[in-house]
């Protein structure tokens, strides 16, 4: 009989510019009060998943930076792994910790992702994203994205690339392009996604951005690269978030209430294909997470899915299987992805407005969805949500993302 893991309890700081505290001060807050609402003692930890996928570069803590964040805390002796898996840092980690409860290995696991994306310095934040592809490569990437400039009409600067922005702005500038050219996606359709989450983060007070911002103020706002204006492009961001995943005999022993059980956790890589040839690494994660949890996309309640940039909301909804292929557009004119619809995307204001500090962003989509499947969301609360889906990628190889983990989770009473 297979076993399970249950998620006991989350935790978060507030997603923002913290050039005064360190990964430490951080983590440390997220982790306080992940283990608080477990009503989980320190001790009773054994064995850590940590994530931060910058830290390297930005702060020079590299090889251990979840030791140095946990011995920071007093927590020390258990095992403690670091991953490091671009903007799935985080949801990798809760891959593997989930994994080793469902085998049995553990009963009590500790799931931490931390970041500092904010510098004086802001070349050395974009060289974090200009180092999310292969590097030996970069130029093929450069020529891609320019390739697609040229055959969709943009006038973008692609020298402005890794220099001026974040690289990875122009590669889903590139993704929205081929989107509208394909579907007949507008702009204003990007804008639309914008605003929602705008709404949804303003009731949201973890959020890095709270004001609501109207589809015209989004079209009316710097153009950052074609066709996106700086509200559809999500913000760097410092926090951390932390979540403790306990066995079923643990849940058991605890009298553990409206238990969130993980029914899947898919994590995947990209691989080389033709275009055509395959479906998107996205879509078969997906698919893969579905038929380990026994439900599928008419199942889900709520989403909180990676909309590091408005046009990827569109794309992952068919990608996920909320809508058909080419339907993205329909099903966010329905309305039915706002809170109060069929199935609200991103309730907590997803990237675009409740931040984006890489390694602690799957977590941080995993904290919002226990708190919604618990009822705990006050004014952004989705009603009589029951199951959940999680989407986190990152990274960019060949023509696809290069990670991503796509979790299920479900409230079992």
């Amino acid at each position: 009989m297979k076993m399970h893991a249950y998620i006991a309890g989350g935790g978060m700081t507030r997603f923002g510019k913290f050039l005064d505290r360190g990964l430490k001060s951080l983590a440390a807050e997220a982790v306080d009060a992940a283990l608080a609402d477990a009503a989980i003692g320190r001790s009773e930890i054994q064995a850590a998943y940590c994530g931060t996928a910058a830290a390297g570069v930005m702060t020079g803590q590299v090889v251990i930076p979840g030791e140095v964040v946990l011995r920071g805390m007093g927590i020390g002796r258990i095992p403690v792994v670091n991953t490091e898996n671009a903007c799935a840092t985080s949801s990798t980690a809760f891959q593997q910790a989930a994994t080793m409860i469902t085998l049995g290995v553990y009963d009590v696991v500790l799931v931490v992702g931390f970041e500092k994306l904010f510098s004086e310095d802001k070349a050395r934040t974009f060289s974090v994203f200009s180092g999310a592809v292969d590097v030996e490569d970069k130029e093929r990437v450069l020529a891609d994205i320019a390739r697609n400039m040229r055959e969709t009409g943009s006038k973008s600067d692609i020298s402005e690339a890794g220099s001026k922005r974040s690289l990875f702005m122009d590669v889903y500038g590139a993704m929205a392009r081929s989107y509208m050219k394909e579907t007949g996606a507008t702009q204003r359709h990007f804008a639309m996604v914008s605003e929602k989450n705008s709404f949804h983060g303003s009731l949201n007070p973890r959020a890095q951005y709270r004001d609501h911002v109207s589809v015209e103020q989004v079209l009316g706002a710097p153009l950052i690269v074609d066709p996106m204006t700086l509200p559809m492009c999500a913000p760097i961001g410092d926090g951390a978030a932390a979540l403790v995943l306990v066995s079923e005999k643990k849940a058991r022993q605890m009298g553990l209430k409206d238990k969130v059980r993980v029914l899947s956790s898919a994590l995947a890589t990209g691989w080389d294909y033709a275009l055509g040839e395959a479906e998107p690494v996205a879509q078969y994660t997906a698919r893969l997470a579905y038929e380990e949890a026994g439900v599928g996309p008419a199942d889900i309640d709520v989403v909180e899915l990676h909309d590091a940039a408005a046009p990827a909301e569109v794309i992952y909804y068919e990608y996920l299987g909320l809508a058909e292929k080419g339907e993205g557009v329909s099903l966010l004119e329905s309305g039915a992805t706002r809170l109060g619809g069929r199935v609200p995307v991103n309730p907590s204001g997803g990237l675009l407005r409740k931040g984006h500090p890489v390694g602690a962003t799957g977590c941080a989509q995993l904290v919002e969805l226990c708190d919604q499947l618990r009822g705990r969301c006050g004014p952004r609360q989705v009603e009589a949500a029951r199951t959940a889906l999680a989407e986190n990628g990152g990274g960019y190889l060949g023509s696809d993302v290069a990670a991503i983990v796509v979790t299920l989770l479900q409230n079992e009473g």
